[in-house]
């Protein structure tokens, strides 16, 4: 076993700060994202989850030009995104998405004038690559303790609400019948969303962020049909594929003498992609449940 870690973890990974403070960051995203993507892939909202990335953004960008956090501005523009949309479109399903999509298009559109002021008034080159594709090599570990709370908060919601958003994502005609409060549930897992996503979007970036959020939890659904057991194998899948990817990209600086690092957030998506895709062989899926059996 000895002889066979170093081919598999490059020298130096786990005594690197960045990388340590990149595993912590990446498992509690991916918890929160994976429990969170189970309700999201049940009520059909991974358009929302999208638009409250990039909507993200926003605030990300211009936290940049104001020299703060990119968390409090991914957060804050999350939060304040999903407001409005459940403001603006409260009736039906329908009104939901065109407040989405109206409020999404005015968002990109602020994303790309803070980004052009990142440019030319703060004078950074980086700030697009940042805000849209993040790194988690270059978080401050200062950030590790506030993403504790905002995850703890969000998963908090989640399991507070658990029974109202199974029966209303099952059948609002049921959760009417069950006197469930619809308007509230709504409101509260969009908060739960927003601060899924946008914690995402400070790791891998407000583009890819959605990947840690519909991925793991559509490959969970492969593997089972009970909400229950998807909502346990999700964040178990999210943390596989964050730590692989943390130590691929790592690994790759090493690899064909090329002297540079694979992408940590390509890296991470890459391998949610492929967990999803072998989640879905046939012959793989019914040896599982063969075995269960």
């Amino acid at each position: 076993m000895n002889d066979i870690l170093p081919y598999v973890f490059a020298p130096g990974l786990f005594e690197s700060e960045p990388v340590r403070s990149a595993i912590i960051v990446g498992a509690l995203v991916a918890i929160v994202s994976g429990l969170v993507g189970v309700f999201t892939v049940m009520r059909r909202q991974s358009f929302a989850g999208h638009a409250l990335a990039d909507l993200g953004a926003v605030g990300g960008s211009a936290a940049y030009l104001l020299g703060i956090s990119q968390l409090w501005g991914f957060v804050g523009a999350g939060i304040l995104a999903a407001g409005l949309m459940e403001l603006v479109g409260i009736k039906r399903a329908q009104g939901r998405d065109v407040a989405t999509g109206i409020i999404f298009g005015f968002g990109l559109g602020l994303t790309a004038l803070f980004l052009y002021w990142d440019t030319t008034l703060a004078g950074s080159s980086n700030a697009a690559v940042s805000v849209l594709f993040g790194s988690l090599f270059v978080l401050n570990p200062a950030v590790i303790p506030l993403v504790l709370v905002l995850s703890l908060i969000a998963c908090a919601i989640i399991v507070l609400i658990y029974r109202w958003l199974l029966i209303d994502s099952i059948s609002q005609d049921l959760a009417a019948v069950r006197h469930v409060p619809v308007r509230l549930t709504g409101i509260l897992f969009l908060v739960a969303l927003a601060l899924a996503v946008e914690l995402s979007a400070l790791t891998i970036g407000a583009i890819l962020s959605t990947a840690l959020l519909i991925g793991p939890a559509a490959t969970a659904f492969r593997l089972t049909k009970r909400v229950g057991m998807a909502a346990i194998l999700a964040p178990v899948i999210g943390v596989f594929c964050a730590w692989l990817g943390i130590v691929v990209s790592y690994d790759s600086y090493h690899w064909f003498h090329a002297d540079r690092s694979w992408p940590v957030s390509f890296c991470i998506v890459a391998v949610v992609f492929l967990v999803y895709l072998a989640a879905g062989l046939p012959r793989g899926r019914k040896g599982v449940v063969a075995r269960v059996r």
